[in-house]
């Protein structure tokens, strides 16, 4: 393909970078990234994406707009209170970049309809906030080798992750992480324990910013690495994140073969 003369003005910086150029800016318009959760974590990924230039971008959310959403989830407006989330997503990012094609899924992720959905797409980012959710994104993306950019947040504090799955690159999985969820009162959700809004945009322009690497093939990958960012410290530290020989899904005696529907 080739890009056009507003093309060529509107990713006017993108162009002029070693890193992207006019060949990088062309696979980004050609890639497709599925973006699970239109919330705190999807809202300034998809938006940054869409700016970027992403092709296509899937956006999957069965939530309305609602009042208290609206701290953190930049994509959502007032008047949208009430609205299904992905159609509000999906007329934010239009007025954005109408280049950007938008398919919206307005349903919950769930076994039976994620298996041909994520193969459909060359990356998966994934904003959901339930383990649930987590770990068939997961183990989705590890039997499609499919890279994932995964993250979460709570309070002032955010981690975030990519795991890559394929013939020549073998990294840590989220089960390597979690091996299985931890008890629900050990881990508090947001509407219980509340969140700075903006430790959202921050992870979220992570991802996003993880994915275009992953997309671009530049610089260096965070798989095999998490990030945590700690918003009142100011401090970001990167942790190894070996493969787990015992791991259940990707290790060397899995106990999980296959997505259960």
């Amino acid at each position: 393909m080739e890009l056009t003369e507003q093309e060529f003005h509107r990713y006017a910086r993108h162009l002029i970078m070693n890193e992207i150029g006019e060949e990088g800016q062309e696979k980004l318009l050609k890639s497709k990234i599925l973006v699970v959760g239109a919330g705190g974590l999807g809202a300034p990924a998809l938006m940054y994406l869409a700016a970027a230039g992403i092709g296509v971008l899937g956006v999957i959310d069965d939530d309305e707009v609602d009042i208290t959403n609206l701290q953190r989830q930049i994509i959502h407006m007032t008047h949208r209170v009430g609205d299904q989330k992905v159609i509000s997503a999906k007329d934010t990012i239009a007025a954005i970049n109408p280049g950007v094609q938008v398919i919206t899924y307005n349903y919950r992720l769930k076994a039976d309809n994620a298996f041909d959905l994520i193969k459909e797409y060359d990356l998966i980012i994934d904003g959901s906030d339930n383990f649930e959710t987590r770990y068939l994104i997961n183990d989705l993306c590890y039997f499609h080798k499919k890279p994932l950019v995964s993250a979460a947040l709570l309070r002032f504090e955010g981690h975030l992750y990519t795991f890559r799955h394929s013939d020549s690159v073998r990294t840590a999985c989220y089960r390597c992480v979690f091996a299985e969820a931890p008890p629900d009162d050990l881990v508090p959700r947001c509407e219980e324990a509340g969140i700075l809004g903006v430790i959202a945009g921050v992870m979220g322009s992570l991802q996003a910013t993880e994915a275009i690497k992953e997309i671009l093939g530049i610089g260096e990958s965070l798989a095999g690495r998490f990030l945590i960012y700690d918003a009142l410290e100011t401090s970001f530290h990167t942790i190894k994140l070996p493969h787990n020989p015992n791991c259940p899904l990707c290790g060397d005696k899995p106990s999980i073969n296959d997505v259960e529907i």
